[in-house]
């Protein structure tokens, strides 16, 4: 203990006599209790070393007694050690604000005196970019850092950094401004940290500090930037603009001196040595409301500029291994490897309408609460560039469902993670090549999409008609190159090839990014698409889907009548409460058994209006080894749908969504006229004990399942890896060629080959025949 001896600059101390001695700071008060310790606190003020306060306490209280006690608070983070003493008054003004900025730093958690040296005499430089400079925001920064009480460096070269600064601030009126790629470059190439800040706006944005080598760069910033201003492109496009499209100034001066301000505290704090995750953040101010909020800047592995830009290929390129993932107990809609709180927890800061990859999870408040659904921004599945200006439908949104409302806003979450983790940004590895150019890897893209050639005829009248999820795209031309990207084949064990255009969505989220040859073929669709706790669990989930929907388009197009479920051989108390909410706003609910022949049990679920005429009929389906959990996801999502419909009147007002087949469907269809939506009455209602059900504890054994049971169909699994290393969620692209899509998608094979092995029907459906209403969930 060396040097002159006092508390923190932040603590003052009071002794109550016969009660405590009391340490009182802006933050909090604390007690201190024992011998001798009223004796020694008021001697604890700067102006004595230790041996000075031990002869001004002999021999009341010994000097070893002394040093005891004053190493304790000294160990306890109390005691500031100076270099020169206190003085016994007030001091001056000047004094008096010295130690007002070291007990700042002392609140921080740094030796006050020296981090109020540092920030006197490390410096700082001011940059901005042309249109800051132009309006003067550069000369309003320095100036509030000189009344912060830093020093500023002029740089000898006003296009290039202040080597003797300790910190760079760069002032701009737009994070996207195309200079800053340079200043970025320049900052990276010598190693220096530098802060961002747009302070003449009505929200005004103060960091992060970038560190090069430490952390993301502007690049990972922008990339997350960009995703949420897609819509301004066409803007962009049409004025030949490399930036950002002209916005008008919306600030008032007051906003504008705090946003400075509150970059050059940064920046002092940043001097000072102060350090913490905050840094790597945008902090975002609404000065309307005075709230303000940290957006976290998150560096991405596979940045082409700070990170290894080869990385995605690579992680493609390689073959797919399922481990061994164990299930945990409440996992949700299914069986996981983590719990619903546990991804929340997980992947949370992804929710930002700055740098998160989902502006916002929002509750639907329409319908009873019991529905717990969540929206979680617009699809990105129908942002292909061959859909765009389509009707989406039901489909506008990403969204999430179930049992709880926790598991409805993870629902939402990783729904809109996997669309976007399953959108092109330029790092996907393609081969351009014709497809008769290439070897047995490759995949004819017919044996997925599975159109008819009769629906290429007319294809123009049809898509001018339809939702956008209905669109027919050209013929395949093999002898026209195309971009193809490898699938691992879990059956084969050997790679594939796929068309890029039917993996990824092409929504324009980074106008940078070349667009991928062959789209007017192919498109990509969400079929198949799944995000999960483990990649294991995303390629499960992914195939349930793809059973689903081949199950559901087998009953749909064929029109036949299934078997009935008895919801109450079911035992499912939230089952049975959601038949009684649903009797308590007039409607019915029932279940149908769509299994295949797959065997993975699949249902739909039902429901219609009984109290006027427009049945407003609305279903979910669901699918799952378990079928209480298949019932119960065919539950979860009919309610995701009923906020569509649940305010509509008799008059035909109150739906939300105004597309023609939609409104025809709620408005026309009823049982009477659709009685395949009905039980067939010769067949019993369908009970757990129908099913062989037997639960496995681990993920990979049912993947092994899977690959069995698809072997012993002659079908193939196709996995594509599409995780990206900056979000890290586990998401993949299952394709089973063969399987139908419940989509109008009319093509020869099981469609009509399946409802007559199964004793559906005594002959194929004709073409002609089939449902003429094409599925619009």
């Amino acid at each position: 203990m060396t040097g002159f001896i006092g508390f923190k600059r932040h603590l003052h101390a009071e002794v109550v006599t016969g009660d405590a001695t009391y340490l009182l700071s802006e933050r909090e008060v604390l007690a201190l209790q024992g011998a001798h310790v009223a004796a020694v606190a008021p001697l604890l003020d700067g102006s004595r070393d230790l041996a000075a306060v031990q002869r001004e306490l002999e021999p009341e209280v010994a000097a070893a007694q002394v040093e005891a006690l004053v190493g304790a608070l000294d160990r306890a983070g109390l005691l500031a050690h100076r270099s020169v003493p206190d003085p016994a008054g007030p001091g001056s003004l000047e004094e008096q604000d010295k130690y007002a900025q070291e007990a700042y730093w002392d609140l921080a958690g740094l030796p006050g005196e020296q981090a109020r040296a540092r920030t006197a005499t490390d410096s700082v430089t001011v940059r901005a970019t042309t249109g800051a400079d132009r309006t003067g925001l550069r000369a309003a920064m320095v100036e509030a850092c000189r009344q912060a009480g830093l020093t500023v460096t002029t740089p000898t070269n006003e296009a290039a950094d202040d080597e003797s600064a300790a910190l760079t601030i760069v002032v701009c009126e737009d994070y996207l401004s195309p200079e800053l790629a340079q200043f970025d470059a320049e900052q990276r190439a010598t190693g220096r940290p530098w802060l961002l800040v747009r302070p003449a706006a009505a929200e005004p944005w103060v960091g992060p500090v970038f560190q090069p080598g430490e952390g993301a760069c502007w690049h990972c910033l922008t990339h997350r930037l960009r995703a949420h201003r897609a819509s301004e492109l066409p803007v962009r496009r049409a004025l030949g603009l490399s930036g950002p499209a002209p916005r008008p100034s919306a600030v008032v001066p007051a906003v504008r001196a705090t946003a400075l301000q509150l970059a050059a505290l940064e920046a002092a704090k940043w001097l000072a040595g102060l350090r913490h995750p905050g840094q790597s953040a945008i902090h975002t101010l609404n000065s309307l409301t005075l709230a303000g909020r940290d957006h976290q800047v998150r560096k991405r592995p596979q940045c082409p500029q700070c990170g290894d830009p080869d990385l995605v290929a690579r992680q493609v390129a390689r073959p797919v291994a399922f481990a061994s993932r164990l299930k945990v107990a409440g996992a949700g809609g299914g069986h996981r490897s983590l719990t619903p709180r546990q991804m929340l927890d997980r992947y949370r800061h992804l929710v930002s309408p700055v740098t998160g990859l989902v502006q916002e999870l929002r509750r639907d408040q329409r319908g009873p609460e019991f529905l717990h659904g969540f929206t979680s921004g617009r699809n990105l599945a129908m942002g292909s560039g061959t859909l765009v200006g389509l009707r989406a439908g039901l489909r506008s949104v990403s969204g999430g469902k179930g049992v709880t409302a926790l598991d409805a806003e993870v629902g939402a979450l990783c729904e809109a993670l996997e669309r976007y983790s399953g959108s092109l940004q330029g790092d996907e590895p393609r081969i351009r090549e014709r497809l008769s150019a290439l070897g047995p890897e490759a995949v004819h893209p017919d044996a997925c999409q599975l159109f008819d050639p009769r629906q290429y005829h007319g294809r123009e009248a049809w898509n001018a008609r339809q939702m956008a999820f209905q669109h027919i795209p050209e013929p395949f031309d093999p002898d026209v190159p195309i971009d193809w990207t490898p699938v691992w084949s879990v059956v084969d064990q050997r790679q594939r090839l796929l068309p890029t255009a039917m993996l990824y969505f092409d929504g324009g989220l980074h106008e940078d990014v070349p667009p991928i040859a062959g789209s007017r073929f192919v498109y990509a669709d969400s079929n198949g698409n799944a995000a999960g706790s483990s990649f294991e669990d995303a390629v499960l989930q992914g195939f349930l889907e793809l059973v689903e929907r081949d199950a559901v388009a087998l009953w749909w197009y064929n029109r036949t009548r299934q078997p009935g479920v008895d919801l109450s051989r079911f035992a499912d108390p939230w089952a049975t409460e959601l038949v009684c909410v649903y009797a308590s706003i007039n409607r019915e609910v029932w279940a149908l058994d769509l299994t295949a022949d797959l065997g993975v049990p699949v249902f739909v679920a039902l429901s219609r209006r009984t109290d006027k005429p427009a049945e407003d009929i609305v279903f979910g389906f669901g699918a799952h080894f378990d079928p209480a959990l298949a019932l119960r996801r065919a539950l979860t999502e009919m309610n995701q749908l009923l906020p569509a419909v649940v305010a509509a009147t008799a008059d035909g007002a109150g739906y939300t969504l105004r597309d023609p087949e939609l409104i025809s469907w709620w408005q026309d269809a009823t049982v009477a006229n659709q009685p395949y939506l009905l039980p067939a009455e010769e067949l019993a209602g369908r009970s757990p004990a129908d099913f062989d059900y037997r639960p496995r504890a681990d993920l990979r054994e049912d993947l092994s399942a899977v690959e069995e049971l698809l072997r012993g169909h002659g079908l193939d699994l196709l996995v594509l890896d599409q995780t990206r290393p900056d979000i890290g969620l586990p998401v993949a692209k299952v394709i089973v060629p063969g399987l139908r899509h419940f989509w109008a998608r009319y093509a020869p094979g099981r469609l009509y080959d399946v409802p007559v092995r199964l004793g559906r029907l005594a002959a194929p459906t004709r073409y002609e025949d089939l449902n003429p209403i094409p599925l619009f969930i």
